[in-house]
Order: C-alpha cells, then structure tokens, then sequence
C-alpha cells in the first residue's frame, strides 16, 4: 500500500510543482501577468488554476494520512501566486514523506469514513486509495495540466508524466 501511494502522490506533486515553473517561465517571456493564469477557469462552473492545485495537495496528504491513520496537516487554501502555490506543494511533500511505509503497509482493509456533502462514506483502504483518492487526485493535476496547455505554456505528456 506504501508503494502504491506515498510515492505515487510525491512524485507527481513534484510533476505538478515543475508545471508551474514552466507556467512562470511562460509568463516571464510573453510578459503576461502571473496571476491571470493562476485564476485562469477552463469553464465558468470549473475551479480555477489555484484551487486545482490546492486540492490536487489535500487529496494526496490526506490520502497518506488516512491509510497510515494520523491527522491530516491543516492547510489554508489561501495561495494566490505561483510561489505560493509552490510552498504548498513542497508541504504537502514534507508531510507525505514524513510518514513511513510502516504506517501505510498493510491498510488494504483499514475502514476508511469520509464525511461527505452527501452523507458519509466507508471504503476499504485499498479501494479507498485506487476508487475515490487516486481518481480525485488525478483529476485535479490534470485539470491544473489542461489549463496551463490551454493557455499556451508549451507542456507535453512527459512533462505531466515526468520520471516515475
């Protein structure tokens, strides 16, 4: 279970932090201002750039924190700018990587509750991880993907990807 996520979630956090600098970069040569794409929306109803990111983090921490059973890190949603954004993918990392394989090994059948809008949900930690975490969180890096592609940052597949 370790393996299956800790790492996974770490590693494309860091994906998704080397996104963002190719984004500042992007700014920086066309001269566009940072914050037009960090509030940047693919659709009016959609969350913008900021939020994607931030709960691409809360997914992946509280994902690791649940199947280890300690407390989720609180985090404001509070980030505005690309170093913000940034700072809160490196937290996130120091959290995920502060707990060992130990916690996580052997959660396959930890009961997992999430209090929902719509009431609550219990999942066995295994289907929690690969039916509700992974999907949530993979949604939410590939959106924050898609809006900087659409916007003209020039990113591609093995950037999303990077080196598993």
């Amino acid at each position: 279970m370790y393996q299956a996520s800790a790492p996974r979630f770490a590693n494309m956090l860091r994906n998704l932090a080397a996104l963002i600098d190719k984004a500042e970069a992007h700014c920086a040569a066309k001269k566009i201002e940072p914050a037009a794409l960090a509030a940047f929306r693919l659709y009016p109803d959609m969350f913008p750039f900021t939020r994607q990111v931030q709960i691409a983090c809360d997914t992946a921490k509280g994902a690791v924190a649940r199947l280890a059973g300690v407390d989720i890190p609180k985090h404001e949603d509070t980030e505005q700018t690309f170093a913000e954004l940034k700072s809160r993918i490196a937290k996130t990392l120091d959290f995920i990587e502060s707990v060992g394989a130990g916690k996580i090994d052997g959660s396959d059948d930890k009961e997992i509750v999430l209090q929902m809008r719509s009431g609550e949900r219990r999942y066995k930690g295994m289907q929690y991880l690969l039916g509700a975490a992974y999907p949530n969180f993979y949604f939410h890096v590939t959106t924050a993907y898609n809006i900087l592609r659409h916007n003209g940052v020039e990113i591609g597949k093995a950037d999303f990807l990077g080196k598993p």
